[in-house]
Protein backbone atom coordinates (compact mmCIF):
# COMPACT_ATOMS: atom_id res chain seq x y z
CA UNK A 1 0.00 0.00 0.00
CA UNK A 2 1.04 3.15 -0.63
CA UNK A 3 2.51 5.62 1.81
CA UNK A 4 -0.15 8.54 2.55
CA UNK A 5 1.58 11.90 1.93
CA UNK A 6 0.08 15.50 3.45
CA UNK A 7 0.97 18.85 2.47
CA UNK A 8 1.01 21.32 5.63
CA UNK A 9 0.35 24.87 4.97
CA UNK A 10 1.41 26.64 8.53
CA UNK A 11 2.26 30.22 9.19
CA UNK A 12 1.07 32.08 12.20
CA UNK A 13 2.27 32.47 15.63
CA UNK A 14 5.13 30.13 14.86
CA UNK A 15 6.16 28.86 18.57
CA UNK A 16 2.08 28.69 20.37
CA UNK A 17 1.74 25.98 16.92
CA UNK A 18 5.26 24.06 17.32
CA UNK A 19 4.01 23.87 21.34
CA UNK A 20 0.41 22.55 20.00
CA UNK A 21 2.20 20.41 17.62
CA UNK A 22 4.64 18.71 20.27
CA UNK A 23 1.89 18.17 22.78
CA UNK A 24 -0.20 16.43 20.20
CA UNK A 25 3.37 14.16 19.67
CA UNK A 26 3.25 13.74 23.35
CA UNK A 27 -0.23 12.83 23.82
CA UNK A 28 -0.20 10.36 20.86
CA UNK A 29 2.67 8.58 21.73
CA UNK A 30 3.49 7.86 17.94
CA UNK A 31 4.82 10.75 16.47
CA UNK A 32 8.43 11.55 16.01
CA UNK A 33 10.38 14.16 18.44
CA UNK A 34 12.83 15.29 16.17
CA UNK A 35 10.32 16.71 13.51
CA UNK A 36 9.14 19.23 16.48
CA UNK A 37 12.98 20.03 16.86
CA UNK A 38 13.75 20.23 13.14
CA UNK A 39 10.06 22.95 12.88
CA UNK A 40 12.07 25.66 15.32
CA UNK A 41 15.27 24.87 13.14
CA UNK A 42 13.55 25.59 9.90
CA UNK A 43 12.14 28.82 10.78
CA UNK A 44 9.59 26.62 12.77
CA UNK A 45 7.52 26.33 9.03
CA UNK A 46 7.69 22.87 9.12
CA UNK A 47 6.39 19.79 11.06
CA UNK A 48 3.94 16.84 10.99
CA UNK A 49 0.90 15.90 13.21
CA UNK A 50 1.02 12.20 14.19
CA UNK A 51 -2.59 12.67 14.45
CA UNK A 52 -3.64 15.25 11.43
CA UNK A 53 -7.50 14.74 10.64
CA UNK A 54 -7.93 14.90 14.93
CA UNK A 55 -6.28 18.10 15.03
CA UNK A 56 -7.66 19.77 11.99
CA UNK A 57 -10.64 19.16 13.14
CA UNK A 58 -9.96 20.60 16.86
CA UNK A 59 -8.34 23.70 15.92
CA UNK A 60 -9.55 26.09 18.20
CA UNK A 61 -9.68 29.99 16.73
CA UNK A 62 -9.09 31.51 13.22
CA UNK A 63 -5.62 31.46 13.12
CA UNK A 64 -5.90 27.46 13.29
CA UNK A 65 -8.37 27.33 10.72
CA UNK A 66 -7.30 30.04 8.10
CA UNK A 67 -3.81 29.68 8.27
CA UNK A 68 -3.11 25.89 8.40
CA UNK A 69 -3.94 23.39 6.26
CA UNK A 70 -4.05 19.47 6.43
CA UNK A 71 -5.15 18.32 2.93
CA UNK A 72 -4.88 14.66 2.06
CA UNK A 73 -3.15 14.16 -1.12
CA UNK A 74 -3.29 10.22 -1.63
CA UNK A 75 -5.61 8.96 -4.51
CA UNK A 76 -8.54 7.38 -2.66
CA UNK A 77 -7.87 3.63 -2.06
CA UNK A 78 -4.17 4.01 -1.18
CA UNK A 79 -4.96 5.52 2.23
CA UNK A 80 -3.64 4.01 5.72
CA UNK A 81 -3.86 4.56 8.80
CA UNK A 82 -0.89 5.51 11.43
CA UNK A 83 1.45 8.68 11.20
CA UNK A 84 1.81 9.71 7.14
CA UNK A 85 4.88 10.00 5.51
CA UNK A 86 5.90 13.29 5.41
CA UNK A 87 6.15 14.86 1.43
CA UNK A 88 5.57 18.93 2.87
CA UNK A 89 4.79 21.62 0.48
CA UNK A 90 5.09 24.57 3.02
CA UNK A 91 3.69 28.04 1.78
CA UNK A 92 4.99 30.46 4.29
CA UNK A 93 2.05 33.39 5.06
CA UNK A 94 2.82 37.40 4.09
CA UNK A 95 1.65 39.05 6.36
CA UNK A 96 1.27 36.97 9.32
CA UNK A 97 -2.62 37.08 10.57
CA UNK A 98 -3.45 37.84 14.42
CA UNK A 99 -5.65 35.58 16.25
CA UNK A 100 -8.04 38.41 15.89
CA UNK A 101 -11.50 37.49 14.66
CA UNK A 102 -11.70 41.27 13.44
CA UNK A 103 -8.51 40.90 11.44
CA UNK A 104 -9.66 40.67 7.63
CA UNK A 105 -6.71 37.78 6.89
CA UNK A 106 -8.89 35.77 8.94
CA UNK A 107 -12.08 35.70 7.32
CA UNK A 108 -13.31 33.05 5.45
CA UNK A 109 -12.84 33.22 1.94
CA UNK A 110 -16.67 33.66 0.51
CA UNK A 111 -16.65 36.92 2.65
CA UNK A 112 -12.86 38.14 1.17
CA UNK A 113 -14.49 37.57 -2.03
CA UNK A 114 -17.67 39.45 -1.58
CA UNK A 115 -16.10 42.36 -0.10
CA UNK A 116 -13.56 42.07 -3.21
CA UNK A 117 -16.65 42.34 -5.93
CA UNK A 118 -18.21 45.18 -4.17
CA UNK A 119 -14.86 47.49 -4.14
CA UNK A 120 -14.75 46.25 -7.55
CA UNK A 121 -17.79 47.20 -8.76
CA UNK A 122 -17.51 50.81 -6.98
CA UNK A 123 -14.17 50.99 -8.97
CA UNK A 124 -16.11 50.41 -12.29
CA UNK A 125 -18.79 52.53 -11.23
CA UNK A 126 -16.55 55.28 -10.69
CA UNK A 127 -14.95 55.07 -14.42
CA UNK A 128 -19.07 54.54 -15.70
CA UNK A 129 -19.49 58.07 -14.35
CA UNK A 130 -17.05 59.72 -16.11
CA UNK A 131 -17.45 57.72 -19.21
CA UNK A 132 -20.76 56.74 -19.64
CA UNK A 133 -22.16 59.89 -21.65
CA UNK A 134 -19.07 59.89 -24.38
CA UNK A 135 -21.26 58.42 -27.41
CA UNK A 136 -23.80 60.40 -26.89
CA UNK A 137 -21.40 63.79 -27.42
CA UNK A 138 -23.40 64.82 -30.73
CA UNK A 139 -27.41 65.03 -28.85
CA UNK A 140 -25.67 67.31 -26.30
CA UNK A 141 -23.56 69.40 -28.30
CA UNK A 142 -26.99 69.63 -30.68
CA UNK A 143 -29.15 70.88 -27.23
CA UNK A 144 -26.53 72.78 -26.10
CA UNK A 145 -25.26 74.22 -29.25
CA UNK A 146 -21.78 73.70 -28.74
CA UNK A 147 -19.10 71.77 -30.54
CA UNK A 148 -18.84 68.25 -30.07
CA UNK A 149 -15.04 68.38 -29.44
CA UNK A 150 -16.07 71.28 -26.76
CA UNK A 151 -18.79 68.49 -25.43
CA UNK A 152 -15.64 66.37 -24.61
CA UNK A 153 -14.81 68.78 -22.18
CA UNK A 154 -17.11 68.08 -19.68
CA UNK A 155 -15.67 64.34 -19.68
CA UNK A 156 -12.65 65.84 -19.65
CA UNK A 157 -12.72 67.50 -16.42
CA UNK A 158 -14.16 64.73 -14.18
CA UNK A 159 -10.79 62.54 -15.40
CA UNK A 160 -8.65 65.37 -13.82
CA UNK A 161 -10.56 65.78 -11.02
CA UNK A 162 -10.80 61.69 -10.73
CA UNK A 163 -6.78 62.07 -9.82
CA UNK A 164 -7.60 64.59 -7.26
CA UNK A 165 -10.30 62.97 -5.21
CA UNK A 166 -7.65 60.30 -3.88
CA UNK A 167 -5.48 62.83 -2.22
CA UNK A 168 -9.16 63.82 0.43
CA UNK A 169 -9.77 60.19 0.20
CA UNK A 170 -7.13 58.08 1.20
CA UNK A 171 -5.65 60.09 4.29
CA UNK A 172 -9.29 59.91 5.64
CA UNK A 173 -9.71 56.06 4.87
CA UNK A 174 -6.59 55.59 6.94
CA UNK A 175 -7.23 57.17 9.95
CA UNK A 176 -10.66 56.77 10.38
CA UNK A 177 -11.50 53.39 8.09
CA UNK A 178 -12.48 52.24 4.83
CA UNK A 179 -16.36 52.09 5.51
CA UNK A 180 -17.29 55.63 5.78
CA UNK A 181 -15.23 56.76 2.61
CA UNK A 182 -16.94 54.09 1.06
CA UNK A 183 -20.46 55.24 1.94
CA UNK A 184 -19.55 59.07 1.28
CA UNK A 185 -18.24 59.04 -1.81
CA UNK A 186 -20.97 56.67 -2.95
CA UNK A 187 -23.45 58.87 -1.80
CA UNK A 188 -21.67 62.13 -3.32
CA UNK A 189 -21.47 60.12 -6.38
CA UNK A 190 -25.66 59.69 -6.33
CA UNK A 191 -26.24 62.92 -6.07
CA UNK A 192 -23.79 64.38 -8.30
CA UNK A 193 -25.26 61.69 -11.05
CA UNK A 194 -28.64 63.11 -10.61
CA UNK A 195 -27.42 66.90 -10.93
CA UNK A 196 -25.81 66.18 -14.08
CA UNK A 197 -29.62 64.62 -15.52
CA UNK A 198 -30.94 67.85 -14.99
CA UNK A 199 -29.24 70.83 -15.78
CA UNK A 200 -30.28 73.69 -17.80
CA UNK A 201 -27.11 74.77 -19.84
CA UNK A 202 -23.77 73.60 -20.37
CA UNK A 203 -21.43 75.25 -17.58
CA UNK A 204 -23.84 73.29 -15.00
CA UNK A 205 -22.85 70.70 -16.35
CA UNK A 206 -19.51 71.35 -16.24
CA UNK A 207 -19.94 72.29 -12.42
CA UNK A 208 -21.80 69.13 -11.75
CA UNK A 209 -19.31 66.56 -13.40
CA UNK A 210 -16.26 68.29 -11.17
CA UNK A 211 -18.28 66.73 -8.42
CA UNK A 212 -19.01 63.50 -10.16
CA UNK A 213 -15.16 62.92 -10.64
CA UNK A 214 -14.61 63.76 -7.16
CA UNK A 215 -16.38 60.79 -6.13
CA UNK A 216 -14.73 57.27 -6.98
CA UNK A 217 -12.87 56.38 -4.20
CA UNK A 218 -12.41 52.65 -4.88
CA UNK A 219 -10.68 53.48 -8.10
CA UNK A 220 -7.50 54.33 -5.39
CA UNK A 221 -9.03 52.49 -2.03
CA UNK A 222 -9.35 49.38 -4.01
CA UNK A 223 -6.07 48.26 -4.15
CA UNK A 224 -5.68 49.03 -0.24
CA UNK A 225 -8.74 46.80 0.36
CA UNK A 226 -6.84 43.75 -1.53
CA UNK A 227 -3.66 44.42 0.56
CA UNK A 228 -5.85 44.27 3.72
CA UNK A 229 -7.58 40.84 2.61
CA UNK A 230 -5.21 39.04 1.31
CA UNK A 231 -1.86 37.30 1.68
CA UNK A 232 0.66 38.01 -0.61
CA UNK A 233 0.24 34.80 -2.67
CA UNK A 234 -3.30 35.41 -3.40
CA UNK A 235 -3.16 39.22 -5.06
CA UNK A 236 -2.18 38.32 -7.91
CA UNK A 237 -5.60 37.30 -9.00
CA UNK A 238 -7.36 39.45 -6.27
CA UNK A 239 -5.27 42.76 -7.41
CA UNK A 240 -6.24 41.74 -11.27
CA UNK A 241 -9.96 41.22 -10.37
CA UNK A 242 -10.61 45.08 -9.16
CA UNK A 243 -8.00 46.17 -12.05
CA UNK A 244 -9.93 44.52 -14.67
CA UNK A 245 -13.32 46.32 -13.35
CA UNK A 246 -11.26 49.45 -12.77
CA UNK A 247 -10.60 49.65 -16.54
CA UNK A 248 -13.29 47.90 -18.02
CA UNK A 249 -15.99 50.18 -16.12
CA UNK A 250 -14.94 53.10 -18.62
CA UNK A 251 -15.60 50.20 -21.33
CA UNK A 252 -18.96 48.98 -20.43
CA UNK A 253 -19.93 52.69 -20.11
CA UNK A 254 -20.25 53.18 -23.75
CA UNK A 255 -22.62 49.96 -24.54
CA UNK A 256 -24.80 51.32 -22.10
CA UNK A 257 -24.88 54.72 -22.69
CA UNK A 258 -25.02 54.29 -26.75
CA UNK A 259 -28.46 52.64 -25.79
CA UNK A 260 -29.91 55.10 -23.31
CA UNK A 261 -28.38 58.05 -25.62
CA UNK A 262 -30.10 56.87 -28.58
CA UNK A 263 -33.23 55.48 -27.31
CA UNK A 264 -33.88 58.15 -24.31
CA UNK A 265 -31.92 60.91 -24.79
CA UNK A 266 -28.46 61.77 -23.54
CA UNK A 267 -30.07 62.93 -19.75
CA UNK A 268 -30.96 59.33 -19.03
CA UNK A 269 -27.17 58.39 -19.34
CA UNK A 270 -26.61 60.34 -15.93
CA UNK A 271 -30.10 59.00 -14.33
CA UNK A 272 -29.08 55.71 -15.06
CA UNK A 273 -25.43 56.31 -13.15
CA UNK A 274 -27.42 57.86 -10.19
CA UNK A 275 -29.74 54.74 -10.37
CA UNK A 276 -26.54 52.04 -9.80
CA UNK A 277 -24.85 54.65 -7.03
CA UNK A 278 -28.26 54.21 -5.61
CA UNK A 279 -28.08 50.14 -5.52
CA UNK A 280 -24.48 50.55 -4.34
CA UNK A 281 -25.12 52.45 -1.63
CA UNK A 282 -27.65 49.97 -0.26
CA UNK A 283 -25.45 47.62 -0.75
CA UNK A 284 -22.20 48.34 0.90
CA UNK A 285 -24.30 49.67 3.43
CA UNK A 286 -25.47 46.32 4.72
CA UNK A 287 -22.55 44.23 3.20
CA UNK A 288 -19.19 45.87 3.26
CA UNK A 289 -17.33 45.37 6.65
CA UNK A 290 -14.71 47.51 7.84
CA UNK A 291 -11.27 46.12 6.27
CA UNK A 292 -8.61 48.67 7.99
CA UNK A 293 -6.90 46.26 10.57
CA UNK A 294 -4.18 47.61 12.86
CA UNK A 295 -1.68 45.19 13.93
CA UNK A 296 0.16 45.07 17.04
CA UNK A 297 3.82 43.73 17.30
CA UNK A 298 4.65 40.18 18.22
CA UNK A 299 4.79 40.11 21.99
CA UNK A 300 1.26 42.16 21.98
CA UNK A 301 -0.67 40.27 19.20
CA UNK A 302 -0.42 36.52 21.17
CA UNK A 303 -2.26 39.00 24.05
CA UNK A 304 -4.91 39.71 21.68
CA UNK A 305 -5.28 36.33 20.63
CA UNK A 306 -6.24 35.44 24.21
CA UNK A 307 -8.65 37.99 24.51
CA UNK A 308 -10.55 37.37 21.15
CA UNK A 309 -10.92 33.80 21.05
CA UNK A 310 -13.07 31.80 18.84
CA UNK A 311 -14.05 32.10 14.78
CA UNK A 312 -15.81 35.55 13.01
CA UNK A 313 -19.38 35.12 14.19
CA UNK A 314 -22.58 37.28 13.90
CA UNK A 315 -21.42 39.86 16.34
CA UNK A 316 -18.21 39.97 15.43
CA UNK A 317 -19.49 41.23 11.72
CA UNK A 318 -21.80 43.48 12.76
CA UNK A 319 -19.27 45.34 14.55
CA UNK A 320 -17.62 45.46 11.75
CA UNK A 321 -20.56 47.40 9.96
CA UNK A 322 -20.83 50.99 12.07
CA UNK A 323 -20.24 53.55 10.17
CA UNK A 324 -17.28 54.69 11.36
CA UNK A 325 -14.60 53.07 13.56
CA UNK A 326 -11.62 54.66 16.11
CA UNK A 327 -8.25 53.29 15.72
CA UNK A 328 -5.91 54.23 18.66
CA UNK A 329 -2.88 56.13 17.41
CA UNK A 330 -3.85 56.98 14.02
CA UNK A 331 -4.47 60.98 14.01
CA UNK A 332 -5.53 62.62 10.82
CA UNK A 333 -2.83 65.49 10.12
CA UNK A 334 -2.48 67.88 7.03
CA UNK A 335 0.86 67.03 5.99
CA UNK A 336 -0.94 63.03 4.85
CA UNK A 337 -3.25 64.42 2.32
CA UNK A 338 -0.42 65.02 -0.27
CA UNK A 339 2.84 64.36 1.22
CA UNK A 340 3.46 60.88 1.47
CA UNK A 341 2.00 59.83 -2.24
CA UNK A 342 4.67 62.35 -3.46
CA UNK A 343 6.98 60.90 -1.70
CA UNK A 344 6.54 57.45 -3.01
CA UNK A 345 7.54 58.87 -6.20
CA UNK A 346 11.40 59.07 -4.58
CA UNK A 347 11.47 55.12 -4.99
CA UNK A 348 12.51 53.60 -8.73
CA UNK A 349 10.05 50.38 -8.10
CA UNK A 350 7.18 53.12 -7.64
CA UNK A 351 7.78 55.84 -10.14
CA UNK A 352 8.90 54.06 -13.34
CA UNK A 353 5.81 51.53 -12.94
CA UNK A 354 3.93 54.48 -12.10
CA UNK A 355 4.36 56.52 -14.99
CA UNK A 356 4.78 53.40 -17.61
CA UNK A 357 1.03 52.57 -16.43
CA UNK A 358 -0.11 56.19 -16.42
CA UNK A 359 0.68 56.44 -20.39
CA UNK A 360 -0.10 53.59 -21.93
CA UNK A 361 -3.15 53.84 -19.76
CA UNK A 362 -4.31 57.00 -21.26
CA UNK A 363 -3.17 55.61 -24.96
CA UNK A 364 -4.84 52.87 -24.76
CA UNK A 365 -7.97 53.60 -23.12
CA UNK A 366 -8.39 57.03 -22.24
CA UNK A 367 -7.99 58.71 -25.34
CA UNK A 368 -10.44 56.18 -27.20
CA UNK A 369 -13.08 57.18 -24.89
CA UNK A 370 -12.82 60.36 -25.23
CA UNK A 371 -12.23 60.71 -28.83
CA UNK A 372 -13.96 58.24 -30.58
CA UNK A 373 -17.30 59.85 -31.14
CA UNK A 374 -15.77 62.96 -32.74
CA UNK A 375 -13.57 60.77 -35.23
CA UNK A 376 -16.02 57.79 -35.67
CA UNK A 377 -19.26 60.34 -37.20
CA UNK A 378 -16.53 62.03 -39.35
CA UNK A 379 -14.80 58.68 -40.51
CA UNK A 380 -17.52 56.50 -40.64
CA UNK A 381 -21.09 58.11 -39.63
CA UNK A 382 -21.98 56.14 -36.53
CA UNK A 383 -24.89 56.63 -34.84
CA UNK A 384 -24.72 57.24 -30.79
CA UNK A 385 -25.70 53.76 -30.85
CA UNK A 386 -23.28 52.16 -32.90
CA UNK A 387 -20.56 54.19 -31.09
CA UNK A 388 -21.48 53.06 -28.05
CA UNK A 389 -21.67 49.40 -29.15
CA UNK A 390 -18.53 49.53 -31.42
CA UNK A 391 -15.82 50.78 -29.26
CA UNK A 392 -17.54 49.43 -25.56
CA UNK A 393 -17.69 45.85 -27.07
CA UNK A 394 -13.94 46.33 -28.40
CA UNK A 395 -12.75 47.75 -25.23
CA UNK A 396 -14.68 45.31 -23.08
CA UNK A 397 -13.69 42.35 -25.09
CA UNK A 398 -9.95 43.11 -24.99
CA UNK A 399 -9.65 43.89 -21.50
CA UNK A 400 -11.79 40.97 -19.82
CA UNK A 401 -8.76 38.59 -22.07
CA UNK A 402 -6.18 40.31 -21.33
CA UNK A 403 -7.02 40.39 -17.69
CA UNK A 404 -7.24 36.23 -18.01
CA UNK A 405 -4.06 36.14 -19.27
CA UNK A 406 -2.16 38.26 -16.48
CA UNK A 407 -3.68 37.02 -13.08
CA UNK A 408 -2.60 33.63 -14.09
CA UNK A 409 0.22 34.76 -15.65
CA UNK A 410 1.66 36.87 -12.49
CA UNK A 411 0.82 33.77 -10.03
CA UNK A 412 2.19 31.36 -11.88
CA UNK A 413 5.30 33.40 -12.26
CA UNK A 414 5.54 34.16 -8.95
CA UNK A 415 4.56 30.25 -7.53
CA UNK A 416 7.26 29.01 -9.94
CA UNK A 417 9.99 30.70 -8.80
CA UNK A 418 8.92 30.43 -5.00
CA UNK A 419 9.29 26.40 -5.30
CA UNK A 420 12.82 26.97 -7.23
CA UNK A 421 14.07 29.18 -3.73
CA UNK A 422 14.45 26.92 -0.08
CA UNK A 423 13.16 29.60 2.01
CA UNK A 424 9.98 30.50 -0.40
CA UNK A 425 11.05 33.84 -0.81
CA UNK A 426 11.39 35.71 -4.14
CA UNK A 427 12.28 39.24 -4.81
CA UNK A 428 8.77 41.27 -6.14
CA UNK A 429 10.92 42.37 -9.91
CA UNK A 430 9.84 38.55 -11.01
CA UNK A 431 6.59 39.74 -11.31
CA UNK A 432 7.67 42.04 -13.64
CA UNK A 433 8.12 39.77 -16.40
CA UNK A 434 4.84 39.10 -16.64
CA UNK A 435 4.46 42.46 -18.22
CA UNK A 436 6.46 41.91 -21.51
CA UNK A 437 2.83 40.61 -23.11
CA UNK A 438 1.78 44.10 -22.44
CA UNK A 439 4.83 45.86 -23.66
CA UNK A 440 4.12 44.42 -27.35
CA UNK A 441 0.60 44.91 -27.60
CA UNK A 442 -0.05 48.45 -26.11
CA UNK A 443 1.87 49.79 -29.61
CA UNK A 444 1.00 47.15 -31.94
CA UNK A 445 -2.81 47.59 -31.45
CA UNK A 446 -2.30 51.76 -31.13
CA UNK A 447 -0.75 51.51 -34.64
CA UNK A 448 -3.42 49.63 -36.00
CA UNK A 449 -5.81 51.75 -34.78
CA UNK A 450 -4.05 55.09 -35.84
CA UNK A 451 -3.53 53.75 -39.33
CA UNK A 452 -6.91 52.11 -40.22
CA UNK A 453 -8.62 55.87 -38.85
CA UNK A 454 -6.29 57.76 -41.24
CA UNK A 455 -7.11 55.99 -44.08
CA UNK A 456 -10.96 56.47 -45.13
CA UNK A 457 -11.07 52.90 -47.03
CA UNK A 458 -10.38 50.69 -44.02
CA UNK A 459 -12.77 49.21 -42.79
CA UNK A 460 -14.08 50.20 -39.00
CA UNK A 461 -13.58 46.74 -38.12
CA UNK A 462 -9.83 47.20 -38.48
CA UNK A 463 -9.94 50.60 -36.11
CA UNK A 464 -11.74 48.36 -33.41
CA UNK A 465 -9.62 45.29 -33.89
CA UNK A 466 -6.49 47.98 -33.22
CA UNK A 467 -8.52 49.05 -29.30
CA UNK A 468 -9.14 45.49 -28.58
CA UNK A 469 -5.13 44.31 -29.18
CA UNK A 470 -4.30 47.31 -26.99
CA UNK A 471 -6.92 47.39 -23.94
CA UNK A 472 -5.83 43.64 -23.81
CA UNK A 473 -1.76 44.49 -23.44
CA UNK A 474 -3.13 47.64 -20.92
CA UNK A 475 -4.88 45.69 -19.13
CA UNK A 476 -1.65 42.91 -18.68
CA UNK A 477 0.35 46.17 -17.95
CA UNK A 478 -2.01 47.38 -15.20
CA UNK A 479 -2.62 44.02 -13.26
CA UNK A 480 1.33 43.82 -13.24
CA UNK A 481 2.54 47.53 -11.67
CA UNK A 482 -0.10 47.59 -9.29
CA UNK A 483 0.91 43.92 -7.57
CA UNK A 484 4.67 44.54 -8.45
CA UNK A 485 5.03 48.28 -6.72
CA UNK A 486 2.49 47.22 -4.03
CA UNK A 487 4.71 44.47 -3.20
CA UNK A 488 8.02 46.46 -3.21
CA UNK A 489 6.16 48.86 -0.20
CA UNK A 490 3.55 47.20 1.33
CA UNK A 491 2.65 49.28 4.16
CA UNK A 492 2.68 52.44 1.56
CA UNK A 493 -0.17 50.65 -0.63
CA UNK A 494 -2.47 53.38 -0.24
CA UNK A 495 0.07 56.11 -0.75
CA UNK A 496 0.80 53.60 -4.17
CA UNK A 497 -2.38 53.76 -5.69
CA UNK A 498 -2.66 57.73 -5.01
CA UNK A 499 0.45 58.45 -7.17
CA UNK A 500 -1.10 55.66 -9.93
CA UNK A 501 -4.16 57.23 -9.99
CA UNK A 502 -3.21 60.94 -10.53
CA UNK A 503 -0.67 59.91 -12.94
CA UNK A 504 -2.80 58.02 -15.02
CA UNK A 505 -6.02 60.54 -15.10
CA UNK A 506 -3.49 63.42 -15.59
CA UNK A 507 -2.05 61.44 -18.15
CA UNK A 508 -5.37 60.58 -19.82
CA UNK A 509 -6.98 64.15 -19.79
CA UNK A 510 -3.74 65.76 -20.92
CA UNK A 511 -3.82 63.86 -24.21
CA UNK A 512 -7.87 64.16 -24.63
CA UNK A 513 -7.48 67.51 -24.41
CA UNK A 514 -5.13 68.04 -28.08
CA UNK A 515 -6.18 64.30 -29.64
CA UNK A 516 -8.64 65.42 -32.18
CA UNK A 517 -7.42 68.40 -33.42
CA UNK A 518 -3.49 67.05 -33.17
CA UNK A 519 -5.15 64.17 -35.62
CA UNK A 520 -6.54 66.14 -37.84
CA UNK A 521 -3.19 68.50 -37.83
CA UNK A 522 -1.00 65.79 -38.87
CA UNK A 523 -2.64 62.79 -39.57
CA UNK A 524 -3.63 60.02 -37.04
CA UNK A 525 -1.14 57.26 -38.22
CA UNK A 526 1.33 59.80 -37.47
CA UNK A 527 0.08 61.04 -34.14
CA UNK A 528 -0.74 57.03 -33.00
CA UNK A 529 3.28 56.16 -34.25
CA UNK A 530 4.13 58.95 -31.88
CA UNK A 531 2.39 57.80 -29.26
CA UNK A 532 3.19 54.12 -29.57
CA UNK A 533 6.81 55.42 -29.76
CA UNK A 534 6.61 57.56 -26.87
CA UNK A 535 5.29 54.69 -24.69
CA UNK A 536 8.17 52.48 -25.75
CA UNK A 537 10.42 54.89 -24.06
CA UNK A 538 8.96 54.85 -20.97
CA UNK A 539 9.05 51.46 -20.92
CA UNK A 540 12.74 51.56 -21.05
CA UNK A 541 13.31 52.36 -16.84
CA UNK A 542 10.96 49.30 -16.13
CA UNK A 543 13.08 46.88 -18.24
CA UNK A 544 15.56 48.43 -16.20
CA UNK A 545 14.36 47.36 -12.85
CA UNK A 546 13.82 43.94 -13.65
CA UNK A 547 17.66 43.80 -13.58
CA UNK A 548 18.72 46.32 -11.22
CA UNK A 549 15.24 46.81 -8.98
CA UNK A 550 16.57 44.49 -5.60
CA UNK A 551 19.27 46.39 -5.80
CA UNK A 552 17.96 49.68 -6.13
CA UNK A 553 15.24 49.36 -3.39
CA UNK A 554 18.33 47.75 -1.24
CA UNK A 555 20.45 50.99 -1.26
CA UNK A 556 17.59 53.33 -0.76
CA UNK A 557 16.66 51.46 2.22
CA UNK A 558 20.49 51.94 4.16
Amino acid sequence: MAASSWEFNAAVTPRLLADKLSKNYMEAGQGTPGLAREYRQVCLQISQDASPRQYNTEARGPMDKANIELIDTTPVGEQQDGPPAVENEVRTLDPLPSDDPKDPLNWPLWLKIAILVQVSILAALGSLNVAIINPAYVPLAEEFGIDVVVASYQTTIPIAINGIGPFIWVPLANAYGRRPVYLFTTVLGFCSALGCAYTKNFSQLLVARVFNGLFPAAQTLGAVTVVDLFFLHQRGRAMGFWAVMLTNGSHLAPIIGGLLGQFLGWRWCFKFAAIFNAFMLLTITLCLPETLYVRQPSSKAQDEARQHPGPLTWKVYISCLRPWSRYPGKHLRLDAFVVPSLKMARYPSVLFPAVYYGVQYGFASILPAVTVAAIFKARFNFTVLQTGLAYGLALLIGGCLGELAAGMVVDAIVKREMKKRPDGQVYAEVRLHAIWTGAILVPVGLLIYGFCIANAGVHWAGALMGMGIACFGIQVITTTCYTYSIDCYKTQASEISQLFNVLRQEFGMTFAFYAVDLGNRIGYQFEFLMFALLGLVVFVPVVALMFNGARWRARLQE
